[in-house]
């Protein structure tokens, strides 16, 4: 499943779900996606910022995420 940010010709945006890529494209050059808020079928991908997830902070010097035994913590 891919998820994409849609936007309609009335400038209406929502997410949609398509089973891969090439339904997604398939779908909407035959119209099959509807905005929610219109109605309307002439809907095109809009520019999507990436998916990022936050690194995980650095584990103290004795492995435990939060330090209760007294260790030096890192520089971070």
């Amino acid at each position: 499943m891919i998820r994409y940010r849609l936007r309609c010709a009335e400038g209406h945006a929502f997410d949609h779900w398509f089973d891969n890529a090439a339904a997604a494209d398939t779908e909407l050059s035959a119209a099959a996606v509807a905005c929610p808020d219109c109605g309307d079928t002439a809907v095109a991908k809009a520019i999507m910022a990436p998916s990022v997830a936050k690194a995980a902070p650095a584990p103290t010097p004795c492995g435990n995420p939060v330090c209760a035994c007294g260790c030096p913590a890192l520089d971070g």
